[in-house]
């Protein structure tokens, strides 16, 4: 799996893609904190002309057009990185494929799936974990920073009072509480996700064969009906793990504004500042969080992680 990195032959795209993938999501941040500034810039305003403070449209119109031209670049660079990204994961997957071909032993039990389903599996799970965790820690390096800058002027919490660093101490622990608390509710996620592609491999190795000769009716019942078992203990285990998942996350959407809610009351912040720091906070939390809006997508990899290890000890 990871010759792509090793091979002389792979290593200008390997090392070299790697390198232009960072540097155009360095990018992508940069401009998402120049928009989170630019939120702040815009609802001071919009508050002055609310107020009748501001008589110039101008000034209004001169602020979308700077967002319009922000977005503009984001947008560019956004499509160019899942572009490049996508033949970047596809030359992974020809590293992959080459070795797999070089070794093959057709009497490995499985193998024609490892080697076509499972490689195309892990560079389409690898182009979209790999992009989001290199993404959310840019963010989070430089989101981090600006949060903490704007928490100072956060003067209480309910019911704490004033704490250093509030919103930044609040980002961190609700993030890592979520993390942890859907670990547990999701460890048997991967090993189901394992399950569900065995069962499923030996159906399908039954029909292609009942292709050539007669179908066995009860041996390819008995496997779908193994098919049927694993899937229905999925959907169970998935029903609590999503009611746990979609709950956190839509109890951070207002956790900012519970932590803000006596500054707000104090008169001593303008709306540019809410709207800067809850979309801050909502950056740094989110990042936080990736572990847990990723975890359906990292149990297949584990699946297909551990599936294409064993393959290849086989191998050797």
């Amino acid at each position: 799996m990871w010759l792509f990195f090793k091979s002389r032959e792979y290593a200008l795209w390997a090392w070299g893609g790697l390198s232009l993938i960072l540097g155009l999501t360095y990018t992508m941040v940069q401009i998402d904190v120049a928009i989170n500034e630019w939120f702040g810039a815009f609802y001071d305003s919009l508050q002055e002309a609310l107020a009748g403070r501001l008589t110039d449209a101008n000034d209004l119109y001169a602020l979308l057009y700077s967002f319009a031209g922000l977005a503009a670049i984001y947008v560019v660079v956004a499509v160019f990185v899942r572009f490049f990204t996508s033949h970047w994961c596809m030359r992974w997957r020809n590293s992959m494929a080459a070795y797999y071909h070089s070794k093959w032993q057709g009497n490995v039990e499985g193998s024609s799936q490892r080697v076509q389903e499972d490689t195309l599996k892990l560079a389409r799970i690898l182009e979209t974990l790999g992009v989001g965790l290199v993404e959310a820690l840019m963010v989070l390096l430089f989101f981090l920073p600006l949060l903490h800058q704007l928490s100072k002027q956060v003067t209480e919490l309910p019911f704490l009072g004033q704490v250093d660093n509030a919103l930044v101490w609040i980002a961190i622990l609700t993030a890592l509480g979520g993390t942890v608390l859907l670990a547990i509710v999701g460890q048997k996620l991967p090993g189901i996700e394992y399950d569900i592609q065995k069962e499923e491999a030996a159906y399908r190795k039954e029909l292609v064969y009942s292709e050539d000769h007669p179908i066995k009716v009860p041996t390819v019942t008995d496997l779908y009906n193994k098919v049927k078992s694993i899937h229905y203990k999925s959907f169970f285990h998935y029903l609590y793990f999503d009611a746990t998942k979609f709950s956190f996350l839509q109890l951070m959407v207002i956790v900012p504004y519970i932590a803000l809610t006596p500054t707000i009351v104090s008169g001593m912040v303008t709306l540019g500042f809410v709207s800067q720091i809850s979309r801050a906070f909502g950056k740094v939390a989110e990042s936080l969080q990736y572990v847990v809006r990723s975890w359906s997508v990292i149990v297949e990899l584990i699946s297909v992680h551990k599936r294409l290890k064993e393959f290849e000890n086989v191998l050797k």
